[in-house]
């Protein structure tokens, strides 16, 4: 397998670590002692440096102000964000701007584009349906009136929803279709409701009462909700994969530094054995990560088998359709199983990590258990383990191997 980055991706990764080297895990008050939200809003001053970096635009056209990389430079990016804790809508603004140029109409795309991508528009996704476990789409209806779409549902658990401007909310249609209505925050015929995360941050139940959205704000493309769920999914691996690589070095350097018996407990062979397997882990999140990021990469940019960004991971095969590129199975085949390793891998890190910092790991004056509670979100978003393994199940039945 070959995971050489390119310079642009590599360059994007760096400028990413200077943004986010200065940012504090601990800078809003502990879940674990906050009754309701850690914070009314994101993190604003962090945002408005990831637009100055041009963080915010990474995946759009030049046309838009962007630097018009692929999905792998943004999880290169979010595993950055992830090691500080970074509280910003970095992966649902993007992901929706990048929809929202594929697949909307001119309109719309010169209205928001280029406002998003300097950070003066946020965006995000209702992507949790009404449990977590359904389908999103499903949680809300959509029916044509005119020059408008009517919306009725309920959305949970909506990412940032209070400090977003607008709200990309999937809903089925009659005849089976899954639209995507761009909803402004404060919308007529919408409520938002507030909901806590285990990360203490603010969430959003989005309630939808024959709520009028104009046709221009409606995407009504084949395929476009799917794009946006894959990319949400893998950029919630990328997430994973980066606070589970800093809790494994910040649990590395607490072993190495606590002694038992005159000795650093790094050195016990139970202690080594267990942080040996949770690197074990990583790299499996890495791997499957690295190979979903890159199919979607090369079916956006319609490249074959040569693909573009990470390099071929060494798969065989051509052809940017539903199998996307190098693939017997869809591209959420890849999403699915990336998906599982980083729900099940982030939770067995933060574990054993709790473990192996004994009490000091619950500690509220010690950063760990923000980690822990984040690793928990980041395993639940999108659907548990479970709720994948259940698609890749279905997908393997649908497109037998060999």
């Amino acid at each position: 397998m070959d995971f050489t980055f390119t310079e642009e991706q590599q360059a994007a990764a760096e400028a990413a670590g200077a943004v986010f080297g200065g940012v504090a895990p601990d800078a809003v008050p502990s879940p674990a002692l906050t009754a309701g939200a850690v914070a009314d809003d994101f993190d604003r001053a962090l945002w408005a440096k990831l637009a100055d970096a041009d963080l915010l635009s990474l995946l759009l056209d030049s046309a838009y102000g962007g630097a018009g990389l692929d999905a792998i430079a943004l999880c290169l990016v979010l595993r950055e964000s992830a090691k500080v804790l970074a509280r910003v809508p970095l992966l649902e603004s993007t992901a929706a701007a990048v929809t929202v140029q594929e697949y909307g109409g001119e309109e719309t795309r010169s209205e928001l584009l280029a406002r998003a991508g300097r950070g003066e528009v946020v965006l995000t996704v209702a992507a949790n349906g009404r449990t977590g476990h359904e389908p999103a789409e499903r949680a809300v209806t959509a029916r044509r009136d005119g020059d408008a779409w009517v919306l009725d549902g309920l959305q949970t658990a909506v990412a940032w929803a209070h400090g977003a401007d607008v709200v990309v909310v999937p809903a089925h249609t009659d005849d089976g279709r899954t639209v995507l209505a761009l909803v402004p925050r404060d919308h007529e015929g919408t409520v938002l409701g507030e909901q806590i995360s285990t990360t203490g941050e603010r969430l959003g139940e989005l309630r939808l009462e024959s709520a009028r959205v104009p046709a221009r704000q409606v995407i009504d493309a084949e395929g476009a909700w799917e794009r946006l769920r894959e990319l949400l999914a893998t950029g919630t691996c990328a997430l994973a994969l980066g606070l589970g690589e800093r809790v494994l070095g910040m649990t590395s350097a607490y072993t190495g530094e606590r002694e038992q018996f005159g000795f650093p407990v790094a050195t016990f062979q139970a202690v080594a054995v267990q942080a040996a397997d949770r690197y074990i882990d990583l790299r499996a999140m890495e791997a499957t990560l690295w190979q979903a990021a890159w199919r979607i990469s090369t079916r956006a940019a319609g490249t074959g088998a040569s693909g573009t960004g990470a390099g071929d991971p060494g798969v065989e095969g051509a052809g940017a359709g539903d199998a996307g590129a190098g693939g017997a199975l869809p591209v959420a085949g890849d999403v699915a199983v990336a998906k599982i390793w980083a729900s099940e891998g982030v939770r067995r890190v933060v574990q054993t990590a709790q473990h192996l910092h004994g009490g000091f790991g619950a500690d509220t004056d010690y950063p760990l258990h923000r980690y822990h509670a984040w690793a928990k979100h980041l395993e639940l978003s999108l659907g548990p383990a479970a709720a994948h393994e259940e698609a890749l199940g279905d997908l393997l039945a649908a497109h037998p191997l060999g």
